[in-house]
C-alpha cells in the first residue's frame, strides 16, 4: 500500500482512495451524483468541474437534473467521466496548458484506479490536496 506524504501510519492509502471511489458505481446515475458530491466536496472548487443536463421539469420545480458530465484536473492528468443513455463513458487525457495530447476512453473501473493514482500523486506533493484526499476517503 502507498501511504500518503505526510499523513499518520493510519491515513489514507491507494487502495483506500480506489475503494472510495469505487463506492456505488453499481447504478451510473447514482456513482456520478456520489462522485460529484464526494469529489466537489472533498477538494478544490477549480479541479472538480461538473457539467448537468436539466429537463423542463428539473428546470419548474427548481431541481439541478441529472450528472451529465465530471471533470477532474490534477496536473496535466485531466479525468472525464460522462453519461451518455445511463452508460458511462470514462476517459483519461494528458494535457498540458489546455492542449489534450492524449486521450484515453477506459472502463470505470481503471477510471477510477487511475483517478485514485492521480489523486495520490497530487498528494504527496501538495498539503492541500493532502488534506482533501483524507476528507474524501473519510467521507465516503
Amino acid at each position: 500500500m502507498t501511504e500518503l506524504a505526510g499523513s499518520s501510519p493510519g491515513g489514507p492509502s491507494l487502495d483506500m482512495v480506489t475503494a472510495a471511489l469505487r463506492a456505488d458505481s453499481a447504478d451510473v446515475n447514482l456513482y456520478a451524483q456520489v462522485l460529484t458530491k464526494s469529489l466537489g466536496e472533498a477538494l478544490p472548487p477549480e479541479w472538480v468541474t461538473v457539467d448537468w443536463e436539466r429537463s423542463m421539469s428539473d428546470r419548474m420545480h427548481g431541481r439541478p437534473g441529472q450528472v451529465s458530465k465530471i471533470t477532474i484536473r490534477l496536473g496535466d492528468r485531466v479525468m472525464t467521466l460522462g453519461i451518455r443513455r445511463g452508460v458511462p463513458v470514462a476517459e483519461v487525457c494528458s494535457e498540458v496548458r489546455g492542449v489534450v495530447l492524449s486521450r484515453q476512453q477506459v472502463q470505470l473501473a481503471v477510471w477510477a484506479e487511475e483517478l485514485a493514482r492521480a489523486l495520490v500523486a497530487q498528494a504527496e506533493q501538495n498539503a492541500e490536496a493532502a488534506a482533501a484526499l483524507r476528507r474524501l476517503v473519510a467521507g465516503s
